[in-house]
């Protein structure tokens, strides 16, 4: 029987996808995604599935391709951190996945400050509230994936509102590309006009 690849691809840059996972995906004849993710990808030569709104037209496609395919389904960041394989586990049983793990933006990021994150609170506000502050108070580091809502200045403004101002934040910015930008600044000096790309923020107690 056909397993179905759910592979990781890291931060972004191809340089950071696990060689098993860039193997999985090299030897599909079907991989489905995000639009961006499979822009990212080289696919000359495969069938492709953009995943949009509608996850459940992805897995009715999945169930009808599977069996006579070798599929692979590539997620950003890291497989077990907020990706589809929770949704994916609802409809196929474990023996019919196999998933291949790849490096989080939190992981990358955390490198490049040159810091550990075994004792971090890790969290996403990606489409959805988070008490993030409460993490903040009782953790010395902590990592937030963002979205276009919860920008740094509005985490920043929230741990304001709660009482949290003693705090300094890293925001990371398209991370393992070219144009990767890591800026460090005070949460209380932080603009509001200032546009950053969704992008993942360490805030720590200095």
């Amino acid at each position: 029987m056909n397993k179905i690849k759910v592979v990781g691809l890291g931060p972004g840059h191809k340089d950071y996808i696990l060689p098993k996972g860039m193997e999985a995906i090299n030897n599909s004849n079907i991989v489905i995604g995000a639009k961006r993710n499979l822009q990212a990808m080289n696919l000359q030569g495969k069938e492709s599935y953009e995943i949009t709104g509608n996850l459940d037209g992805a897995i009715d496609f999945i169930k009808n391709k599977y069996i006579d395919n070798r599929v692979a389904v590539i997620v950003s960041g890291d497989t077990g951190f907020y990706s589809l394989l929770t949704f994916l586990k609802k409809h196929f049983t474990a023996e019919e996945l196999e998933v291949i793990p790849g490096i989080s933006s939190m992981q990358y990021m955390f490198a490049r400050l040159g810091e550990s994150w075994e004792n971090a609170y890790l969290g996403s506000l990606h489409g959805r509230d988070n008490s993030f502050a409460e993490g903040v108070r009782e953790h010395k580091k902590v990592c937030l994936l963002t979205d276009k809502k919860w920008t740094p200045f509005m985490i920043a403004q929230r741990l304001i509102e709660e009482g949290v101002k003693d705090r300094v934040m890293y925001i990371g910015e398209n991370l393992s590309y070219e144009n990767e930008r890591i800026t460090r600044v005070d949460i209380n000096k932080i603009d509001r006009d200032t546009v950053y790309d969704i992008c993942v923020v360490v805030i720590v107690y200095e």
